[in-house]
């Protein structure tokens, strides 16, 4: 028997074991659904916490319930965690689910994958089918990952191994897409690993779409983001105008939302947060250097989504302006610091970036979520947060909504509130008083 016909095999009557390299938002959500359909997994985790976490099914990842987590791992034992990553080759199958951050430059932070790939080269076995999640730029699995593997292994891809690139379309508080019914796109080198793809990910998810090779697939994940950053900042830009000249641009995009065809609404605010949409298109910026190939839509894109947060202070500076107060010496209450509603996801966000603006305009910066306790910045500011009582609200010389938490109340929180700037349209059916709301 081959070694290609013993994985297949393996997967067929489910005694292939997986390896899910990083147990974040992607690692960890995708290692449960593969132990719910009954598969050994084994979680490689660098940070020692996590790995207990998981262990003792202490969940820490809002996107699992606690019962799967804790089916998975203490009633079916199907999955464990580990830190030491020799057990690498323990396993067939290996998922390669790490951070792929920007670095201070927008430069891709590839440090995360290179280690990942020199652990696997050093510890695999013969025979092992390996695929990236992390989102990267087009050609990274042909030419970054396969000689690096190739050179810590000794081993040849193709013969010895298998790569794939299937990348992550996690969506934190989605209620209805989760890691198995979301459809997956993968794209592999070579028809036996393409045949490997299909039947280890048809054990976990539902709807799988086989592209033609890795770059393939590494192509429709910046697309996918990309799309989004330049319509939202489109948006934002269109949004500032609109406040310029009087108009409403929430009334304008409802109505615009009314055409049955060619149009798709996005809707303004203080930024763009999240692990895709603000770094991903980058990478593809970052790739396109290499081809002596400007992408100036992306760059604009990128300049009017990273210009957001020093308008929004701008606009918080301008309503206590109205008021005849300064912002330096205000108190300014910020609602909502997760990136988006009902998520307790903060990276990324823009409202750490609007906070951060404010508090060295000399403000007093106060901040209520009730999903985040505490947070810091990427510059070392360390927030903890207020429980959101009347006094709180009436207090503060500026209530400015950042986040749409479904549990808020912009009806109440505006009538006990002095001034209030609505970054995300959260009074939109409430009746406000002239000069007491100021939105985006």
């Amino acid at each position: 028997m081959t070694k290609y016909e013993a994985i297949l095999k393996k997967i067929a009557d489910k005694s292939v074991k997986v390896g899910v390299i990083g147990l974040g938002y992607v690692g960890l959500p995708l290692a449960v659904t593969f132990a719910r359909n009954n598969i050994e997994v084994l979680g490689f985790e660098k940070d020692p916490k996590k790995a207990n976490a998981v262990n003792t099914a202490n969940n820490y990842i809002s996107d699992i319930t606690d019962t799967d987590l804790s089916k998975a791992v203490l009633e079916s034992k199907k999955l464990s965690a580990v830190t030491d990553f020799s057990r690498i080759k323990e396993c067939d199958a290996l998922l390669i689910c790490v951070p792929t951050p920007l670095d201070k430059f927008k430069k891709p932070d590839m440090s995360y994958i290179k280690q990942s790939c020199i652990d696997i080269g050093r510890n695999m076995k013969s025979g092992t089918f390996i695929s990236l999640e992390s989102t990267t730029y087009p050609t990274t699995t042909e030419d970054f990952i396969k000689p690096l593997i190739e050179h810590e292994s000794g081993l040849t891809e193709g013969k010895d191994f298998w790569l794939c690139f299937s990348p992550e379309r996690v969506d934190p508080g989605n209620k209805n897409y989760k890691t198995d019914n979301t459809p997956k796109v993968a794209g592999a080198l070579g028809e036996e690993a393409k045949q490997i793809a299909v039947s280890l990910y048809s054990l976990a998810i539902k709807h799988l779409h086989i592209v033609s090779s890795p770059r393939i697939a590494e192509m429709v994940k910046i697309l996918e983001n990309t799309y989004r950053l330049v319509n939202i900042s489109l948006i934002n830009e269109l949004a500032l105008l609109s406040g310029k000249m009087g108009i409403d641009i929430w009334e304008v995009i409802e109505a615009a939302k009314t055409k049955p065809y060619g149009f798709q609404a996005f809707y303004p605010g203080p930024g763009i947060g999240g692990h895709c949409i603000p770094l991903d298109p980058f990478y593809l910026e970052h790739i396109a250097k290499k081809y002596n190939f400007e992408l100036s839509m992306i760059h604009t894109a990128g300049a009017i989504n990273d210009r957001m947060p020093h308008r929004m202070m701008n606009k918080i500076s301008f309503a206590l302006n109205r008021h005849k107060k300064p912002i330096n010496g205000s108190t300014i209450l910020f609602l909502g610091i997760a990136y988006k509603p009902d998520i307790d996801d903060a990276r990324e966000s823009p409202a750490l970036l609007v906070m951060e603006q404010v508090a060295k305009k000399g403000a007093k910066v106060l901040y209520h979520d009730p999903y985040i306790s505490e947070v810091s910045d990427d510059h070392g500011n360390h927030y903890i947060g207020s429980e959101l009582t009347n006094e709180l609200i009436a207090n503060a010389d500026c209530v400015v909504f950042t986040t749409n938490h479904s549990c808020f109340d912009a009806k109440a929180i505006t009538e006990k509130a002095k001034l209030v700037v609505d970054m995300r349209n959260a009074v939109k059916h409430v009746a406000i008083e002239d000069g007491k709301v100021f939105k985006l």
